[in-house]
């Protein structure tokens, strides 16, 4: 198969516009597929296919899909690049009809952004089917021409990364248990020689005092993990790591402040903070990326048993600040505290978590964005920055006093796990309690729980979990690695 690209008409006559793929396709076929397209009706809208069957040896099926206007480029309201997206977009609606076509191969147009073209079709091609018996067939999508094949090679990792994040995020709970998760990310990273991985046991948990996190983990029969990642891809190995740290609550129910069952069976994904952050760092790898990276995942489960966290527990995180557990299905913050704790040992240059951490958040945003708190105007420039390019978009939120306040007025510890308002913004109160563990000057949280699984809003995704912001990260730290070299 092949999918080619046309852009929308500028002029009434509706004349194809095609990419010069498309060109040199149609005078390989003597101009069959303009006409063919001519007699279709009007122009192509974005995202939208025409298929051709028979018109060419090699390509018994050709699928032309629309990618609006020629030049679209950052789109200033959107706070995105529109041309990318909507090279994402086609091309994956492209594949997928080849796919449906049952051919086991497409070539793609790299409609003039090649690693964008290559994040379409990769990103658009995956669905998780491990457990099913009927799978859809396999599609290898590949390069047309070779002129692009260093970014088209680009955009393959990077989609391969959100890809991993996803494969986590959407697997069972009995699948993805912590040990589980970590000998994944470790078998991933085994073949880089720069990259060490730690899989600490429960025992080392305890050594390091992180009583916030093994309160969390003592209601579940499947024993904690941190796993602990080394990436050393910069000049020196000494140069101060970016460090990325990742909730993993591998499965959530809330613990004894019990989750609704409706829709619980979503929390095998409360580890999407662990999963991107991880599935970043084996991204980082893959591209060789010239900047040290440490990951941090604190890996367990929240249940509710004889042994789990009561509300009005109190608690002692690694600082020594205690903690008072109001609602123990405010959990993820439990592990986050001991992790940014541990991050600073590390002499970090920044330190960027992420979690699916408040429902607060997907009211906030929804799917549209995934929120920042950051105490760092240089960091938020980064990560803002990344995501116009990804076009996984971040937006920023308040770390104002006024929610600490909410967090610190606490009858019998340093600090609540709630607000004292409870509903009151409550993913900007889970921030301010967050910045009670972290003294680094460079520091970001990313609240994903509203990105974390796509209906029908990102068109290169199918539904499902959706491994945001993955392409975020990968493109924040290569940034990163770009400035500390200048």
């Amino acid at each position: 198969g092949l999918v080619l690209g046309v852009y929308s008409s500028e002029k009434d006559d509706g004349a194809a516009q095609f990419t010069s793929a498309g060109d040199a396709f149609d005078r390989l076929v003597s101009g069959k597929l303009r006409a063919l397209l001519s007699l279709c009706g009007p122009s192509l809208k974005k995202g939208k296919t025409r298929i051709f069957h028979g018109l060419h040896q090699d390509f018994p099926s050709v699928v032309v899909v629309g990618l609006g206007k020629k030049n679209a480029g950052i789109n200033e309201q959107e706070n995105w690049n529109e041309g990318k997206e909507n090279i994402r977009t086609a091309v994956a609606v492209g594949c997928r009809q080849i796919q449906d076509l049952e051919i086991p191969c497409v070539e793609v147009d790299p409609c003039g952004d090649a690693q964008a073209a290559a994040e379409g079709a990769v990103l658009g091609l995956h669905e998780y089917n491990e457990l099913k018996q009927k799978k859809k067939p396999v599609v290898t999508p590949q390069l047309h021409g070779s002129a692009e094949s260093e970014a088209w090679q680009k955009g393959v990792i990077y989609a391969e990364g959100q890809n991993l994040a996803r494969y986590l995020m959407e697997a069972p709970a009995n699948y993805i248990t912590p040990i589980k998760f970590a000998e994944h990310i470790e078998q991933k990273l085994r073949s880089f020689s720069n990259v060490k991985v730690h899989i600490r046991p429960e025992s080392w948990i305890t050594t390091q005092e992180m009583g916030a996190f093994l309160s969390v983990a003592k209601g579940s029969a499947e024993p904690p993990i941190f796993l602990e990642i080394h990436y050393s891809g910069g000049a020196n190995t000494n140069y101060s790591p970016l460090v990325f740290v990742g909730k993993g609550v591998t499965f959530d129910s809330g613990g004894i402040s019990l989750k609704p069952s409706s829709g619980m069976d979503a929390m095998r994904a409360d580890m999407g903070g662990a999963a991107t952050v991880c599935s970043a760092i084996v991204t980082a790898a893959a591209l060789n990326l010239p900047l040290n990276i440490i990951g941090l995942a604190p890996l367990c489960e929240n249940m509710p048993s004889g042994k789990a966290n009561k509300p009005g527990d109190v608690v002692r995180a690694k600082n020594g600040k205690t903690i008072q557990v109001d609602n123990t299905d405010a959990e993820g913050r439990l592990l986050l505290a001991d992790a940014l704790c541990y991050a600073h040992n590390f002499n970090p240059r920044a330190i960027v978590n992420a979690a699916t951490l408040t429902g607060a958040m997907d009211v906030a945003l929804g799917s549209a964005a995934a929120g920042v708190f950051t105490n760092s105007s240089w960091l938020w420039t980064h990560l803002y920055e990344a995501g116009i390019l990804t076009g996984d978009r971040v937006w920023r939120m308040p770390l104002f006093e006024h929610y600490t306040k909410q967090v610190t007025d606490c009858p019998l510890a340093d600090v609540s796990n709630i607000g004292k308002y409870s509903r009151a913004g409550g993913a900007c109160t889970a921030a301010a309690f967050l910045k009670e563990f972290v003294t680094a000057s460079h520091w970001a949280h990313l609240d994903i729980a509203g990105v974390m699984s796509n209906k029908d809003e990102v068109p290169y995704l199918r539904k499902g979990m959706a491994g945001r912001p993955t392409r975020t990260l990968v493109e924040f730290a290569a940034r990163l690695s770009r400035d500390s070299h200048n």
